[in-house]
């Protein structure tokens, strides 16, 4: 009874679906041990905070936060004032003023502060992408910590990198909190929970969900097994993590998801990756659909470019669930691109060879619907931490869910550009301060990047 379900349908089609049901059924099982992952890691987490309220000693390291900027009157006055009233006793701030050609440089030099600094760069080195200016960064914190007398008292197991972007709102508990993972010499990164600040319609909604959900299921379960990878905005690096993986020109590469690309690297060297979701970092989201498909087009190209780092899986130290999870990590846009054109194929036959588009067996229906929107509705219900949560979330799912299929097509766009070559962006404009979230611009690490080349971001859709 269950081997017949696609019996009629043209053989390729049979295999097709088959191949679908299987990766359905994986997703399904893959959200379900990272939620029990995620549960043991939050209690973990909890024992920690009972153990030591106050934090493991932020003191004992000195923090550098690193803020690429191009083009940013808009939002960096905001941006460094947010960052002086983190709770960090030793603390630098070095902004990065990529090529600036508006009030950028101005508004920076017009702030009086010890703590912070400004990295000018200039044409031909500027406007060359967020790896490269974040390379520029690392190169001068290093020189800077081996001469100036002030800093030299730091080793780099005891520096700690942190990546703002301009429309960066940290925690200013963030240092205090990291500590605590930092505190395991073994913890390469650690990333913030990414929440959207300016969420006042269905698009922004949704993307606040999609990056909580990807931070309290996805990426606190694998922080259970240190394979956690960094998001680019609100990412804790050790200084020493960031030197293992020095290619010459520096840690990050040149890649359209460079966090991805560094997280990855970094977990395949040897160092733990860890989530904290007890802090948050809010950025701007995007409350216009055609910038939300040029932004998403970026970070599924970038994960199709991410597909290399399966040649790193076999160098992983973790268990083997966490080598599987990480190979079906990686390999998301794949699988996330067959099931599209199973959707599509499903369609055509329905409307065009008149193949009836019903279950032959009602269970089927309720299976499908059941691996399909239950993991929306668990990652949901989490979020909301509320006793009523799970029923809110059974009426949120169907919005949600549409919002996914609605920037689905992505992946293929995003594939076709991989293929033909195409790498290079244009810098689009942020949402003034206050100003309506209609007048939204691009969200995440490569906002602040026009680049001949590829330029920064997260990655796709939480695998």
């Amino acid at each position: 009874m269950f081997f017949d379900i696609f019996t009629g349908l043209p053989l390729w089609v049979q295999v097709l679906f088959w191949a679908v049901l299987a990766i359905t059924v994986s997703s399904f099982v893959s959200v379900t041990t990272l939620l029990v992952f995620a549960a043991r890691f939050r209690a973990r987490v909890r024992g920690d905070v009972r153990r030591d309220p106050g934090g493991m000693s932020e003191e004992r390291f000195l923090w550098v936060f690193l803020v690429p900027a191009l083009n940013e009157e808009v939002t960096i006055a905001d941006s460094v004032a947010r960052l002086r009233q983190v709770a960090a006793t030793h603390v630098m701030f070095l902004v990065i003023n990529d090529g600036s050609d508006d009030r950028t440089g101005e508004i920076l030099d017009g702030m009086d502060d010890p703590r912070l600094r400004v990295l000018t760069r200039t044409a031909p080195h500027a406007r060359e992408g967020k790896a490269a200016a974040l390379n520029a960064a690392y190169a001068h914190v290093r020189s800077e910590l081996r001469a100036d007398p002030a800093l030299s008292m730091w080793d780099e197991d005891h520096v700690i990198v942190v990546v703002v972007d301009a429309d960066g709102r940290l925690d200013p508990e963030a240092p205090r909190s990291a500590a605590r993972h930092f505190h395991d010499g073994g913890v390469g990164g650690v990333q913030s929970l990414v929440r959207i600040y300016n969420r006042r319609g269905w698009l922004t909604w949704a993307q606040d969900v999609e990056f909580s959900s990807f931070g309290l299921v996805f990426q606190a379960g694998r922080a259970w097994w240190g394979t956690a990878n960094m998001g680019g905005n609100g990412q804790f690096n050790r200084l020493s993590a960031l030197a293992s993986i020095d290619d010459g020109s520096g840690p990050w590469r040149d890649r359209l998801t460079e966090d991805q690309d560094l997280g990855v690297r970094l977990i395949q060297a040897g160092w733990a990756g860890v989530q904290d979701n007890s802090v948050a970092i809010d950025q701007q989201g995007l409350n216009s659909l055609r910038r939300l498909y040029r932004q998403r087009v970026r970070w599924a190209q970038g994960s199709w470019q991410a597909l290399e780092l399966l040649r790193g899986i076999p160098r992983l130290r973790v268990p083997f669930l966490a080598r599987v999870d990480s190979v079906y990590y990686l390999l998301t846009p794949a699988l996330q691109l067959l099931t599209g054109f199973a959707l599509v194929v499903s369609v055509v036959l329905a409307f065009a060879s008149g193949v009836p588009y019903r279950p032959s067996h009602w269970w089927i229906l309720i299976f499908f619907m059941t691996l399909s929107f239950g993991p929306g509705v668990v990652t949901l219900a989490l979020r909301g931490g509320r006793w009523y949560s799970p029923f809110v979330a059974l009426v949120l799912v169907i919005p949600y869910t549409a919002y996914s299929w609605i920037v689905f097509p992505v992946l293929a766009v995003g594939l076709f550009r991989q293929l033909s070559g195409r790498t290079s962006w244009a810098k689009t404009a942020r949402e003034t301060q206050g100003m309506d979230a209609s007048a939204v611009g691009d969200t995440g690490g490569d906002g602040a990047h026009e680049r001949r080349g590829a330029e920064s971001d997260r990655t796709v859709t939480p695998p």
